[in-house]
């Protein structure tokens, strides 16, 4: 499938004027699993529009925790780097592939211009504004209102929900990272988790299938 029909596959919203316009002005970008796009403190050279795979935002901590933001699937975008392009700021934010990914790369100079050109973008744009806020707000009430037991809980139903996968493929330590917690916590509400049969420990994977059955597979 070439460029063009990937774009209108992923983006059927848009207008054909607009694909086509994307289409000329973007770039394919392939990503391995763990491979960084934007770190924060990076200008924002291109604007990522998600072809396939899943991709974390996240905010690090002086120490070089990760507090996990949201994840961005295919046919979304990231609005916060949209904020930066436009605004020609550095980024606040690291972008990562949490699987293998295809990305559109678009020029920074591209995503402003086509709000005013075409209502499908502007009305997309709006939309992943407004869904991206939701999301950082459900952020600030987990760490705000919730135990850490119940956001460790959330992480797997999140990671679920955005990737449909039920093993998580790192150590106690990585998880941790994403939590701003210690390993030692984490390990402890594994345990815990795991005498209740809601999910398996191995040296370097999670299996939350368990856990997760209930509320999304019946």
């Amino acid at each position: 499938m070439d460029k063009y029909d990937l774009i209108k596959k992923t983006f059927p919203f848009l207008e054909k004027e607009l694909v086509s316009e994307i289409d000329k002005a973007s770039a394919l970008l392939e990503l391995k699993s763990d491979e960084s796009i934007l770190s924060e403190g990076d200008y924002i050279k291109s604007f990522p529009m998600v072809i396939s795979g899943c991709l974390r935002v996240v905010r690090l901590s002086d120490d070089g925790n990760e507090l996990l933001l949201y994840y961005l699937n295919s046919g979304e975008i990231c609005s916060m780097a949209l904020t930066c392009c436009m605004g020609l700021q550095k980024s606040r934010i690291k972008m990562i592939a949490e699987e293998d990914s295809v990305l559109l790369t678009i020029p920074v100079n591209m995503p402003e211009k086509w709000m005013s050109d075409y209502k499908s973008w502007k009305e997309y744009m709006m939309y992943s504004y407004r869904h991206r806020f939701d999301e950082l707000l459900d952020t600030i009430d987990s760490i705000a209102f919730m135990k850490l037991d119940e956001r460790l809980i959330r992480f797997f139903e999140e990671r679920f929900s955005s990737t449909g996968k039920t093993i998580f493929p790192g150590t106690h330590q990585d998880i941790a990272e994403q939590l701003n917690t210690s390993r030692e916590v984490i390990s402890r509400l594994l345990r815990n988790l795991e005498n209740k049969k809601l999910v398996i420990t191995e040296r370097n994977s999670v299996d939350y299938t368990v856990l997760v059955r209930n509320k999304f597979l019946l």
